[in-house]
């Protein structure tokens, strides 16, 4: 059920369901995919999910900005600061539990948005846990699928980054009018360190180093592009809508917290 399709009246009889809002960016995708790839992906896995539980959630229209300032170089993107973002998102959430909702899931399509989202829940928490106690979730679809965006067959790449194997498949799958493959190429990146995963085929050691995407990446993208074909981006599509499917059935069943500290 999509939630700009119908009155305040309905919508408020229907706060015993799971709201849905998809947030993603707008923003730079290497030389060979739209600007809108994160918009699209995460819209469309949204939308997939909203089909097979039309009775049991309610879906909020994507947000289609987010936090991409690391991406400003490469013209193209539309961008909030980390600390903008974070209070677009706890005032979305106010909105929502003022309207009497209690189980609110954030379906993330962008890698950047996901330190402002956890201090916006830290800043909910904080403010809503004692009265309200309610369940507001975020989830990354390309982490709920699991291994399959982390190098499973038929993926040649072994994990998801940016305009990479993975994105560019998912995008010949669903708009493909929006993919130049003859574009596609792998980046130049930084030297390896032994510890800074500037690549996807490198592993994470636990170290963390920030920098803005043009000392990174010689054209914005990452990964192996040239490797995508539509038939990757089905495999990745169908399994990251079931996950996210799976993830809502479960999630509409979790009880609100209790305070454990009081007997």
């Amino acid at each position: 059920m999509k939630f700009s399709d119908l009155s305040y009246p309905q919508i408020n009889q229907l706060t015993d369901k799971v709201i849905v809002l998809p947030i993603a960016a707008i923003e730079q995708h290497g030389p060979h995919l739209g600007v809108a790839t994160d918009t699209d992906l995460v819209t469309w896995i949204a939308q997939k999910a909203e089909q097979n539980l039309e009775e049991d959630i309610l879906l909020c229209p994507t947000l289609a900005f987010g936090s991409s300032h690391h991406h400003l170089a490469f013209g193209g993107t539309i961008s909030l600061t980390i600390n903008t973002y974070t209070l677009v998102i706890v005032e979305l959430v106010e909105s929502m539990l003022k309207s009497g909702f209690r189980k609110i899931v954030l379906l993330n399509g962008h890698g950047g948005n996901v330190t402002p989202v956890k201090q916006a829940l830290a800043v909910l928490g904080n403010k809503y846990d004692s009265d309200l106690s309610p369940n507001i979730a975020l989830v990354t679809y390309w982490e709920t699928a699991g291994r399959v965006f982390a190098g499973q067959a038929p993926m040649e790449s072994p994990a998801l980054s940016h305009a990479c194997e993975y994105e560019t498949s998912m995008m010949l799958h669903i708009f493909p009018n929006k993919v130049w493959m003859e574009k596609a190429e792998r980046p130049v990146r930084p030297e390896s360190n032994g510890y800074i995963p500037w690549e996807d085929d490198e592993p994470n050691r636990g170290v963390t180093l920030f920098k803005q995407t043009q000392f990174i990446s010689s054209n914005g993208s990452s990964g192996e592009p040239q490797l995508a074909n539509a038939e990757k981006g089905k495999h990745l599509l169908e399994n990251a809508a079931a996950s996210i499917t799976d993830f809502l059935k479960s999630f509409k069943n979790w009880p609100l917290s209790k305070d454990l500290s009081k007997k």
